[in-house]
């Protein structure tokens, strides 16, 4: 168990790539917080887990599993994320940065709202959710900062003018942490997954889907968990010596 006892805090935890990476690391021995703004779905991904994640037997999800209702744009609920973690657990180790939303529309016909949110939860609030558990991690002089942005950031894509930008911010907010937070013994990476089976590619027409997967050398659609996996390699200390890197989960769609 690679990350035995860890503090883990992931946000947009109740479906998806969230879902699957807080299943990924129950299993290997961290304590999860499942931060989400429905509590619907969160309760739904309480049961799942407790059908679907199976512990050694000293190990119980009552003290393995938080929940906590948060919306990475309120401040307000992070910090009460934050001091509810430490009431329990006393710390966090490891942030993953994984809500988001989309809200597509060409460049001609594209709102101000619809930029705006987008902007407001994709980049701001990964921004802000950093903010509010970093005095976590400098207390211990060390912790992981993951941060979910995506291979549109590195290409573009049409009609994603809104969450392209984003996710490109957040590779340059990765890398800025990287330089001012390694000194102190926080790594921070980011992940750009590529098309991944989750409820956020309902948007995309099959016809469309149809033609990005011939792109795609695997010949699929990624698994949620496949990127589960890669986060947590980088929360562990199997990649103590990544710092700033963004990696592409992707099945090789650029090549």
């Amino acid at each position: 168990m690679r990350l035995l006892d860890k503090v883990v805090v992931i946000t947009g935890a109740a479906q998806g790539i969230g879902f699957a990476t807080a299943q990924r690391m129950l299993t290997e021995g961290a304590r999860v917080v499942l931060a989400d703004r429905s509590a619907v779905a969160l309760a739904e991904a309480v049961t799942a887990i407790r059908v679907g994640v199976v512990l050694p037997a000293s190990m119980t999800l009552a003290d393995r599993l938080l929940t906590a209702l948060v919306d990475v744009t309120e401040r307000a609920t992070l910090d009460a994320m934050v001091r509810e973690t430490d009431r329990c657990w006393g710390r966090i180790d490891v942030l993953v940065n994984n809500a988001g939303i989309t809200a597509d529309a060409r460049l001609s016909t594209m709102t101000a709202d619809q930029f705006d949110r987008v902007v407001a939860v994709n980049l701001k609030g990964v921004w802000q959710c950093t903010q509010a558990v970093l005095a976590s991690l400098l207390a211990q002089a060390g912790g992981v900062i993951l941060n979910a942005s995506s291979v549109v950031a590195l290409t573009g894509n049409f009609g994603q003018s809104n969450y392209a930008a984003a996710k490109a911010g957040v590779i340059a907010m990765t890398k800025t942490w990287a330089r001012e937070l390694g000194p102190k013994g926080i790594r921070c990476n980011a992940v750009c997954p590529g098309l991944i089976d989750t409820p956020m590619l309902a948007t995309i027409p099959p016809a469309v889907l149809e033609k990005l997967l011939e792109r795609i050398p695997l010949h699929r659609l990624g698994r949620a968990d496949e990127v589960a996996g890669v986060y947590a390699f980088l929360a562990s200390n199997d990649a103590s010596y990544l710092n700033g890197a963004v990696i592409e989960v992707s099945g090789g769609i650029h090549l």
